[in-house]
């Protein structure tokens, strides 16, 4: 009976998985297929002729290739973003963590502001332009890390909770200072939960609409998710070159997830059950 009933439910877990994440992908590559005249239907149905390739060409080829300039500023604001936090909120997390006091009372209370508080736009701007870094993409970098710290630094602090402290002081017994103690002790030790912040950020930031769209406006500036409303207008919409953008952009990041999804998993429980 037991067995029955834990097949049934895993029967259901799988059908409702595929209803709420392959059906709406399957669309999406269905449409992307097709022709402007069928795809302006959107039903669920197989194209009348393949144009996968050629909707494809068009879409890079759209408004001076856009799309190419979009993957190229994405990834420099993903990779450059994703490794700020790597390296900042794992030092933060280890200070926190090791040395408790006022100080890391303080850094607690913003990091648990950071997440609760929902970040105000026109501020942000006004503080940008200031620092002449609107429209910019450093700018937005540094928007992308100031969003996503007290994320990272929660999982990194929890982490290094689980890092004997005797370690640390076997190693300044060996002559290592604060960065070299850093550096050659604990930060090889994080690994798990690096992969984790490394992945979870990457997908998060790639696919980051609102910043970029506010912090960084302009066509020369265009990140991949802008570029979705190049085939988008008031009378109009190009629906099959609209999700083949969708396909285009959505790709990278659903192979990061499907290779390293235990990984994630795995850094996220173990920084949760080691802290």
């Amino acid at each position: 009976m037991k067995a029955l009933r834990r097949t049934t439910l895993e029967v259901v877990a799988v059908l409702v998985a595929v209803v709420v994440f392959i059906v709406p992908f399957v669309f999406m590559f269905l449409t992307a297929s097709k022709t402007a005249d069928d795809a302006q239907n959107l039903t669920f149905s197989w194209p009348k002729s393949w144009t996968i390739w050629q909707n494809l060409k068009d879409v890079f080829a759209y408004n001076n290739h856009e799309l190419g300039t979009a993957f190229r500023n994405s990834m420099v604001l993903t990779v450059v973003s994703v490794t700020i936090l790597v390296f900042l909120c794992s030092m933060v997390g280890f200070v926190v963590q090791r040395r408790p006091g006022k100080m890391s009372g303080a850094v607690n209370l913003l990091v648990l502001s950071g997440l609760i508080i929902p970040p105000a736009i026109v501020p942000t701007i006004w503080v940008m332009q200031h620092l002449h870094l609107f429209k910019s993409l450093p700018g937005l970098i540094l928007v992308e890390v100031a969003f996503g710290m007290p994320f990272c630094v929660l999982l990194f602090r929890a982490f290094v909770s689980a890092i004997p402290r005797e370690l640390d002081e076997a190693a300044i017994l060996d002559g290592c200072s604060g960065f070299s103690l850093y550096f050659r002790v604990i930060f090889p030790l994080l690994r798990p939960v690096t992969i984790t912040v490394i992945l979870v950020m990457s997908v998060t930031i790639w696919n980051d609409f609102v910043n970029p769209l506010y912090f960084l406006p302009g066509d020369q500036n265009a990140t991949v998710q802008l570029t979705l409303y190049n085939f988008i207008s008031q009378f109009s919409t190009q629906y099959n070159l609209l999700f083949m953008n969708i396909v285009a952009i959505t790709v990278p990041p659903l192979i990061l997830f499907i290779f390293f999804n235990r990984k994630i998993v795995s850094g996220m429980t173990a920084g949760a059950v080691k802290g």
